[in-house]
C-alpha cells in the first residue's frame, strides 16, 4: 500500500467514532471493540482514500475483492467467542484486515488467500504493522488440512453451502461462522460441533459478501 504508516490523533480519534458507532449498531463484545479501536485500518487504503477508512463500509481492494464493512468483521468476530491462544482458519484474507483484528484478541491466526496478487501484498503489508499470522496461498474452500484441527473457523466470502472439508477440520466444541446463501445475499451462520459428526447450526442475519470461489463452493 501506498500509505505511510501514520497513526496519529486525527486516526486514533476517527477509530473511536468507528467504536461508538459499531457500538449503536449493536456490538457489544468488549473485547471486539478494542481489537477495532487499536487496527489502523486506513493501513489497508491508499492514501488518496484516508476518508474513506473508518467509515463503516466496504471498499474495493482490487481483484473484484473488498476489505469488509468494520461492522461485518466486529459481528463475526463477535460470534466466534474467541479466547486467547485458540487456533483460528481464516479463509479468504483479502485486505489482512480480519486477521489482524483476530490477533488482537488474541488467536494464533493460519489464514489463506487465492487471489495471488492480494497474497502478495498482504504477506509484506502485515508483518510491517507487527502482525505475523501463518499465510497460506490456495484454494480456502478445502481448508487447510495439514495444519488441522482448529479451535474457530471464519469464511469472510459467501458460499452456496457449508463445506464438509471445514467441518472436518474443527475440534469438537469448535466453531465454524460462515455466510451461506446465493450470489448477492447471505445468511451468516454459525456451526458448534459437539460431536465428531454431530454440529448444532443456527442462521443470522443476512449479508452481502463477494462469492467463495474453490473446489468445495462457487
Amino acid at each position: 500500500m501506498a500509505y505511510k504508516y501514520i497513526d496519529n490523533y486525527r486516526e486514533k480519534g476517527a477509530r473511536k467514532k468507528l467504536v461508538e458507532e459499531l457500538k449503536r449498531k449493536g456490538i457489544e463484545d468488549e473485547n471486539v471493540l478494542k481489537a477495532i479501536g487499536k487496527v489502523p485500518r486506513h493501513f489497508f487504503f491508499d492514501e488518496t482514500f484516508w476518508n474513506q477508512a473508518y467509515k463503516d463500509i466496504a471498499f474495493q481492494i482490487g481483484e473484484g475483492q473488498t476489505i469488509s464493512q468494520p461492522y461485518t468483521v466486529a459481528y463475526q468476530s463477535q460470534l466466534l467467542h474467541i479466547n486467547k491462544g485458540d487456533k483460528i482458519l481464516e479463509i479468504g484474507t483479502g485486505s489482512g484486515y480480519q486477521a489482524c483484528i483476530l490477533m488482537e484478541l488474541g488467536a494464533k491466526v493460519y489464514t489463506i488467500e487465492r487471489q495471488e496478487k492480494l497474497y502478495e501484498r498482504v504477506i509484506k503489508v502485515l508483518p510491517h504493522m507487527g502482525y505475523k499470522p501463518k499465510f497460506f496461498l490456495g484454494d480456502g474452500s478445502v481448508g487447510i488440512p495439514k495444519h488441522a484441527p482448529y479451535d474457530k473457523i471464519i469464511v469472510t466470502a459467501g458460499a452456496p453451502t457449508v463445506p464438509e472439508e471445514l467441518l472436518k477440520q474443527l475440534n469438537i466444541g469448535g466453531i465454524l461462522v460462515i455466510p451461506v446463501g446465493d450470489a448477492e445475499l447471505q445468511k451468516m451462520v454459525t456451526v458448534l460441533k459437539v460431536g465428531e459428526n454431530d454440529y448444532e447450526k443456527v442462521s443470522l442475519d443476512t449479508f452481502r459478501f463477494v462469492p467463495l470461489v474453490g473446489d468445495k463452493a462457487w
